[in-house]
């Protein structure tokens, strides 16, 4: 970050803003069914388990003892014991988790079950005894549990391999319960959960690697605090990720602006810009800035508003420590700008715009320009911070206005739409951002101001794809014009819905826009991104906000505009190259993994069915 005075740097083509992949995101969204569902699925899976191997050819009471010895006790029992050893043992397994993964070994081992009796049945003369089957079945048993354990459990073998056994382990004192213990089927039962467990370390050994290689810490040891953390926000796994993230941290120079709208008595409302990007994820760091920042500043602020300032990835904040730094800077800002009983005429513009395809528009405030930028009804993204510190100062010191500059966020297309220093649409944006602040400049006059506010919050991430502050419209009045900025808490909004919700919106006042927060918490739910208008329909989105908008026109009130800055020196960022760092070691870990996974389940099917040609 440049401090005062110093161009902005920037690479061109620096890289997009990242996500976790899909598949990533999949596995930690992913949530297990209550225990006594999958204990119920027990049953009838270890029968028709025990259909496949014994029947027909086993009498009943050969089948029933086969059912319940080899697979329904041992998944009971891997069910009760799998939590308290592993907690034992210095690792976490809630017990859901826990009945899935016996359930899930039982439908890992049906279809080879089924392969296998087909393969005796089809070949008697060279393969050995019927009892090899169930054992043969335990190699794959083991090599699943002990990569799940070692994953969301604890990252380390010493303490997974006894919870990993359980499961296994007891099948193979069934198959010997009921068949006798025998040294062939003991030397069998031995040498598949070996080869299970041997199998399972080399998958987990080369899914490590690139995390290793480039930030030296095991990437399978990430995956407990991160369910952890989305699931439960658990302080200590939070802890655990943000102290991750700090390693690799720089220090910047930020900067938080506010604008308060003080009635005679009270704030009606605040608009917070830090200059910080509402990220990594879920609620780590920076992530879910506008409720951290609207939650500091409290009901003396009115209705809070946290649009998007143009900044990415670069600016995320890695812990709570910043953020915590960053929203005490705002509500140290709110103290200064209280009320002072008076209301009165400020000299204001309408929103206006400096010509038709213009990517900026302006409206004067005092002695601040609000500035929104949009690529609409073009893919528009993240915006470089030198690109907006560049066209601030610009602006700045061609009109001698203070310039807020808000990314509004409302177009996405996956992989476009960001803008980036030295590029022709960069140049176009700057250009752009100082004709509005002169138009707006140009346009205004001596006028009353009047604000007002609604807000909804029953959104819910999941269903909605709206994060906890839900979707909030400021009216402003003056200057003979009104105008509505209709805020999102989202991360940006499908390509397409803004001009139709603008358009409905300008029926009842005279311009509008509707803006986004980038909040990165919506991210945590299968399919990651999560933009605006991909759950909640454009239909929903746009009676929702005129419903608003008739809220906050009826709500207007007289008020004044105070605004002020403050500068915060070396805050702990994340950097130019670690997200992207990040995301390509998290695109090689999947690679990797998806390749590892099949190699090694393969691997472990041939070495077990060459230990199971070998007769007894």
């Amino acid at each position: 970050m440049p401090a005062e005075g110093e161009a902005p740097m920037d690479p061109v083509g620096s890289p997009r803003s990242p996500h976790l992949p899909r598949s990533v995101r999949s596995h930690f969204m992913f949530r297990a069914p209550p225990p006594w569902a999958a204990a119920l699925l027990l049953i009838p899976l270890s029968l028709l388990l025990a259909l496949v191997i014994w029947w027909p050819g086993a009498g009943w009471t050969e089948f029933m003892e086969g059912c319940v010895l080899v697979f329904l006790l041992p998944a009971l029992l891997a069910t009760l014991l799998t939590t308290p050893l592993a907690a034992a043992l210095g690792g976490r397994l809630e017990w859901r988790r826990a009945s899935l993964l016996a359930l899930s070994v039982l439908l890992l081992e049906l279809p080879l079950a089924a392969v296998g009796r087909l393969a005796f049945d089809s070949f008697p003369r060279y393969l050995p005894v019927l009892a090899m089957l169930p054992l043969f079945l335990q190699g794959p048993a083991t090599w699943f549990r002990h990569m799940t354990l070692f994953g969301v459990s604890r990252a380390s073998h010493t303490a997974s391999i006894l919870p990993t056994l359980i499961q296994p382990a007891l099948a193979v004192v069934g198959v010997l319960a009921l068949y006798g213990a025998t040294p062939a089927l003991l030397a069998a039962g031995f040498v598949f959960v070996l080869w299970g467990f041997l199998c399972s370390a080399l998958l987990l050994r080369a899914a490590d690697r690139p995390l290793r290689r480039e930030f030296h810490t095991s990437g399978v040891a990430l995956i407990r605090p991160m369910l952890d953390h989305v699931n439960g926000r658990d302080p200590s796994a939070t802890r655990e990720l943000e102290a991750f993230f700090s390693r690799f941290s720089i220090p910047a120079n930020l900067s938080v602006r506010l604008l308060t709208f003080p009635g005679p008595d009270r704030v009606r409302a605040s608009i917070a810009l830090p200059t910080v990007h509402p990220g990594p994820f879920a609620s780590l760091g920076a992530s879910d800035l506008p409720r951290k920042v609207a939650d500091r500043l409290g009901p003396g602020a009115g209705t809070v508003f946290v649009p998007h300032t143009p900044c990415d990835h670069d600016l995320d904040l890695p812990s709570r420590a910043e953020m915590d730094r960053v929203s005490q800077a705002c509500r140290e800002l709110l103290d200064e700008l209280g009320p002072d009983g008076s209301v009165g005429p400020v000299r204001a513009s309408p929103l206006v715009s400096p010509y038709s395809e213009s990517l900026a528009r302006a409206q004067l405030l005092g002695e601040t320009a609000l500035v929104l930028v949009t690529q609409a009804p073009d893919p528009t993204d993240d915006i470089a911070f030198a690109v907006a510190d560049r066209a601030v100062r610009e602006a700045s010191g061609r009109t001698g206005l203070a310039v807020a500059l808000i990314d509004a966020h409302n177009s996405y297309i996956k992989d476009r739409g960001d803008i980036s220093y030295g590029t022709p649409t960069a140049e176009r944006l700057i250009r752009d951002v100082t004709a509005a602040v002169e138009a707006a400049h140009k346009a205004a006059q001596l006028s009353s101001l009047e604000v007002g506010t609604s807000t909804r919050t029953h959104f819910r991430i999941g269903s909605d794809g709206i994060g906890p502050l839900g979707i909030r419209v400021l009216v402003i009045r003056t200057a003979g014009s009104t105008s509505a900025y209709v805020l999102i808490d989202g991360n940006n909004l499908l390509v397409g819905l803004r001009d139709p919700m603008v358009r409905s919106l300008e029926t009842l006042v005279d311009h509008a826009e509707v803006l986004t927060t980038d909040n990165h918490v919506v991210h945590e739910v299968d399919g990651g991104i999560n933009p605006v208008g991909e759950r909640a329909p454009l239909e929903r989105l746009t009676k929702e906000s005129m419903e608003l908008l008739r809220e906050a026109i009826a709500d207007l009130a007289p008020v004044q505009v105070r605004t002020a800055r403050r500068e915060l020196p070396s805050v702990p960022v994340l950097a130019p190259s670690f997200t992207a760092r990040l995301l390509t070691s998290l695109s090689d870990t999947m690679a990797i993994f998806s390749n590892a996974l099949l190699s090694t389940f393969f691997l472990l099917l041939a070495i077990s069915t060459a230990v199971l040609l070998v007769k007894p």
